[in-house]
């Protein structure tokens, strides 16, 4: 027996003198079942004859704070003391002093040779030992730590049993389900492709996965500690890394970094470090756990926005950590929602992007968050994902927090009854896109501009010679009138009148010309449009060349952009006219191509029917490597500020993207001949509306009243001229805020005419709207000098609606006038 026990039965053997039952003193609720049961025909007879032994060692059992139990004598009489009560179970109520094998009968097979063992004189302890026992908790299986000491009686012989136990169950499940996380965690970085590694709470790295190892080609002990990951940090990075790691250490944090890893072969690529820290229940810090993610791919090809890996990065947290560590990490977007797009779970994401968090998100709508404008796609989209089709990408916008709106594009798949998608935010590849789209847009123009300009010189003298035309027949008329030589007025009138008519065609095919608009295929003659040009190609290139044009009958139809293909035709004319600076000839000739097989792949096209229009001249012609980069952008031979070098490059690449092909054709001193292959359309010509043949006007009817709004007097007293002739009543304004005041008036309106172009901060159409929104049924007619479609879209314009181009017919301007205010 220990000193301590020793020490125990002798205070409890000076109590016994004087109190018989002494030795039950202190033991609580298991003294008081000793006080209470009826010893009378017990084996061992009333408590105060039991052998001094006996109470002295039960006086020890009583009064520890640990769980011991005492078994006596032969029969196994069984005691306990009060901390061994929630063992017990059902059996606390009679157990006290009944033999053991009675109360253990349920675990007594495997208890029986232990007990034998100790009551042959063998010490035993103990460890874990797995017990399945009806418990205050019920039958369940119980592991225990406990040991046996022999008590001697006063002969010298093994009277009993001290048994000292301690239930270890919940540190023994605890311990299994440890190991079992720490499989899994294994299992988990073992199968990942991703480098895992973990640390100490210290920062101290202890394990690493297969990948990590094969990678580093290093043995796990070459990076164990603290700081042996440097090993395989490139140099340059390993100061701002490890200094991350400190902080995250110092601050228990999240560590994110990028960085080189040396390879096996010394080679280095990029990885997205990231670790989280995993803690107990009171916050402390247990492990490290972190993942490495080479993004090697996605820093080499940021700047050209190549496609990038998603890489999913899953945390194991230890014990009470059961967050997935990728949905905890990723940039992206992930989402879970139902099929009428309430949210169910969001990852924290939504708030580095959006500005949300989960608590708002939560049993939200997600269309509450989508654009207006997105609505019907969007729901469209949720209906096809019902129907049990995902999306490999869906773009949509989403409200930030902010107030604004970013673009995402998601990655959708249904399952087990919800949505999961994944949404990556594309805003800045809409915004290139756009601003790319708006670039190539510009370089249309400029090109088409820089066309325009070449036509400056022959247009000018072209209306010097017009305007004198006028001017004179003009200045003839005043005189001839002095004279009182009428008779000669009406000549000069109608070659005035032709001269105008010769100016305003040349205005409106140049205004046509250069006008921006968006790019529209349509089918088209090809024969009818070289013929429409050929006065504006006889213009640009001068006198000093000859204009041959030989089309080829029939004239198939191509699908182009109509007005893209005229600025290819005018910029190869304006090259041909560059390359003949001594004159020569120059031809715009058609034909009808038929290409099989094997001719089709000389030209690079598909087979199939092709109209080409061919440009050829007998200029300076080009050397071969000249001719080699002619479709090179920017690449020109023409003296420096002359010229964008673009042009033969945007042709080229407009006829490629109507399917076609562009071949070249030169030598020096043999001229250049360029074939522009356009593939066939079988569709049908898209016609122009014919001329209307003037018919009479009706006059108008007595009341009715015209508002004129122009800022030039003389264009607004021709107009009123003109009304007051057909007998309407007419008003004049000469800008947007003065035609409003007499439009808030009772004054009777039946029509405003007015100028698209006016002073004062307020234009045609603006003046249009706000009169509207005085005299809803007001009717509109717009006179500008700019192309109508380059103003105002006609297919827009309602039937209370007209326009008409200055300088315009009289006619044509009172018909108008009497069609809008008749409603005809």
């Amino acid at each position: 027996m220990s000193p301590h026990a020793t020490g125990g039965c002798r205070s409890v053997g000076l109590a016994s003198v004087t109190h018989p039952l002494g030795f039950l003193d202190g033991g609580g609720e298991a003294s008081r079942m000793l006080r209470e049961r009826d010893w009378t025909n017990h084996v061992l007879g009333p408590p105060e004859t039991w052998p001094g032994e006996l109470r002295s060692a039960l006086s020890l059992v009583l009064n520890s704070p640990e769980s011991m139990i005492l078994c006596w004598g032969p029969e196994l009489t069984f005691f306990f003391n009060e901390t061994y009560f929630p063992l017990l179970g059902p059996r606390l109520s009679w157990a006290m002093g009944e033999r053991l094998d009675v109360v253990w009968a349920d675990a007594w097979a495997q208890a029986k040779p232990i007990v034998e063992a100790a009551f042959e004189g063998k010490r035993q302890r103990f460890v874990d030992l797995p017990w399945k026992l009806d418990t205050d908790r019920g039958a369940r299986d119980t592991w225990w730590t406990f040991s046996y000491s022999r008590i001697l009686g006063a002969e010298g012989g093994i009277a009993g049993l001290f048994i000292f136990t301690n239930e270890t169950t919940d540190r023994v499940l605890s311990d299994a389900a440890l190991r079992e996380s720490e499989a899994q965690f294994r299992a988990f970085s073992e199968a990942t492709p991703n480098h895992v590694w973990a640390a100490r709470p210290n920062g101290h790295l202890d394990w690493f996965n297969r990948q990590l190892l094969t990678y580093a080609g290093l043995p796990a002990e070459r990076l164990t500690g603290f700081m042996q990951w440097g090993r395989i940090v490139h140099p340059d990075d390993f100061a701002p890394a490890s200094e991350r790691w400190a902080e995250a250490l110092r601050s228990g944090g999240t560590y994110d970094a990028e960085f080189r890893i040396r390879r096996f072969d010394g080679s280095f690529r990029w990885f997205l470090v990231r670790a989280e820290p995993v803690r107990a229940e009171d916050g402390t810090i247990l492990r490290w756990v972190g993942t490495s993610t080479d993004i090697d791919e996605r820093r080499r090809h940021a700047a050209a926005l190549e496609q990038f890996t998603v890489r999913l990065e899953e945390q194991v947290r230890e014990r009470t950590a059961d967050r997935n560590a990728l949905w905890q990490l990723t940039p992206d977007l992930m989402l879970r929602c139902s099929f009428e797009g309430v949210v169910t779970a969001t990852n924290p994401a939504w708030l580095a992007v959006l500005g949300w968090d989960e608590a708002e998100l939560l049993g939200a709508s997600l269309l509450d968050l989508v654009h207006p404008g997105d609505h019907e796609r969007t729901l469209e989209g949720m209906r096809e994902l019902a129907d049990g089709r995902g999306h490999a990408r869906f773009d949509n916008r989403y409200l930030c927090k902010s107030g604004a709106y970013r673009w995402i594009s998601w990655a959708t798949r249904p399952g087990h009854g919800a949505i999961n998608a994944i949404g990556r935010d594309i805003t800045l590849e809409k915004e290139r896109a756009e601003a790319l789209a708006k670039a190539e847009e510009a370089l249309h123009q400029s090109q088409k501009m820089e066309a325009v300009g070449q036509l400056t010189g022959g247009l000018a003298h072209d209306f010097n010679n017009l305007l004198a035309g006028i001017s004179g027949s003009l200045e003839l008329i005043q005189t001839r009138i002095h004279q009182g030589r009428t008779g000669e007025v009406d000549r000069y009138l109608s070659t005035a009148q032709a001269a105008t008519k010769r100016a305003s065609a040349l205005t409106h095919r140049l205004l046509a010309f250069s006008r921006r608009q968006t790019l529209d295929p349509k089918a088209t003659n090809v024969n009818a449009l070289v013929l429409g040009m050929e006065d504006l190609v006889r213009r640009t290139i001068g006198p000093e060349i000859t204009l041959r044009i030989q089309l080829a009958e029939g004239g198939w139809l191509v699908r182009v952009d109509p007005n893209q293909l005229e600025n290819a035709l005018l910029n190869l004319c304006i090259n041909a006219r560059d390359a003949m600076p001594d004159g020569g000839c120059l031809t715009i000739a058609t034909a009808h191509e038929s290409f099989d097989e094997a001719m089709a792949r000389e030209r690079d096209l598909p087979a199939g029917d092709y109209l080409s229009l061919i440009v050829s001249d007998t200029g300076i012609g080009m050397a071969p490597d000249v001719l080699a980069r002619a479709m090179e952008p920017f690449f020109t031979t023409k003296p420096i500020g002359v010229g964008t070098g673009l042009g033969l490059s945007m042709i080229y690449g407009f006829v490629r993207q109507s399917g076609g092909q562009v071949q070249m054709r030169s030598g020096p001193g043999a001229g250049t001949c360029a074939t522009l292959y356009l593939p066939r359309d079988e569709g049908e010509e898209v016609q122009l509306a014919e001329p209307r043949v003037d018919e009479p006007v009706a006059p108008a009817q007595e009341g009715q009243c015209v508002l004129v709004v122009d800022d030039e007097a003389f264009v607004r007293m021709l107009i009123v001229d003109v009304l007051e002739d057909l007998g309407y009543r007419a008003l004049e304004a000469e800008d947007g805020p003065s035609a409003l005041a007499i439009l808030a008036t009772d004054a009777r309106i039946d029509l405003l005419v007015t100028d698209v172009g006016l002073p004062n901060g307020m234009n045609g159409r603006q003046l249009a709207e706000a009169a509207r929104e005085l005299r809803k049924a007001l009717k509109v007619l717009f006179v500008t000098g700019y192309a109508e479609t380059a103003v105002l879209n006609a297919d827009h314009l309602g039937d209370d609606t007209r326009v008409v181009t200055k300088p315009f017919a009289l006619a044509d301007l009172t018909r108008k006038i009497s069609m809008l205010v008749s409603g005809a």
